[in-house]
């Protein structure tokens, strides 16, 4: 046991990605077999992975000596990487197309968000500026949440609040995307890029986008990633300065 404890912590990494592997396969084969595909697979595996995490340490599972490469596969650097990797996919030509109308879903996006955010927050008593300020900016994704709540001095509750408010619409939005994307006419880069910009969270619009059509996953990806910029942007200093004219 002691010489497969010293192979597990050594080779961490690889194990992370066998585990992942594993676990994406299982989501896939249940999203097929046994809900016959109404959830995605990427749903079912991130609130799996939600779960686990529930019964795991202060880290998740990584905190189990033979899990820790998680720590590392699910860290800022792999994120940023996978990420930055989704543009690969891009025509910029069907960026130019966009234009105006991709710009404006942006802000639209990030402003309608932010404030249905912190008012269901001042709804259920977090009437201060900085707490309005921190869960309505976790809801733009679970990445604003805490950057805007250390920038602003929330407390580690708040942001807590925040990140939970991202997950929650990354969840939504995976499970969500697939089921309306014919109304939506989700069919094509030009609408593939709005809805990013409208919903943001970049780990549910591409998992939502890859349920309904991978073609159109860079593109999505695309604009929601500028969201996040916007978001970080806005949610500090525009959004909390207005949010504290209001409230005081």
């Amino acid at each position: 046991m002691e010489i497969l404890e010293q192979f597990l912590a050594k080779n961490g990494l690889v194990l992370a990605f066998l585990f992942m592997g594993v676990a994406l396969f299982l989501a896939n084969w249940f999203s097929k077999k046994v809900v016959f595909n109404k959830i995605p697979g990427v749903a079912i595996a991130i609130f799996a992975a939600l779960v686990l995490a529930y019964f795991g340490g202060n880290k998740g599972v990584a905190s189990y000596p033979a899990f820790t490469g998680l720590a590392i596969l699910g860290g800022s650097m792999f994120r940023d990487f996978t990420i930055v990797s989704t543009a690969m996919g891009v025509h910029f030509s069907e960026l130019r197309a966009t234009g105006l109308a991709g710009v404006l879903s942006l802000l639209i996006g990030v402003t309608i968000t932010f404030f249905i955010g912190g008012s269901i927050g001042y709804a259920m008593g977090y009437t201060d500026a900085v707490s309005f300020t921190t869960i309505g900016a976790g809801a733009c994704t679970y990445i604003v949440g805490p950057i805007t709540g250390a920038a602003i001095g929330a407390s580690s509750e708040l942001i807590a609040i925040s990140i939970a408010a991202g997950v929650m619409k990354t969840v939504f939005v995976t499970i969500i995307t697939p089921i309306v994307a014919k109304r939506m006419s989700l069919d094509n880069p030009t609408t593939a890029m709005i809805f990013g910009g409208m919903i943001g969270t970049t780990s549910g619009v591409a998992a939502g986008l890859a349920a309904t059509d991978p073609k159109l996953v860079p593109y999505g990806a695309m604009t929601s990633t500028f969201y996040t910029g916007v978001g970080v942007l806005l949610c500090p200093s525009v959004f909390y300065l207005l949010v504290l004219a209001v409230l005081g």
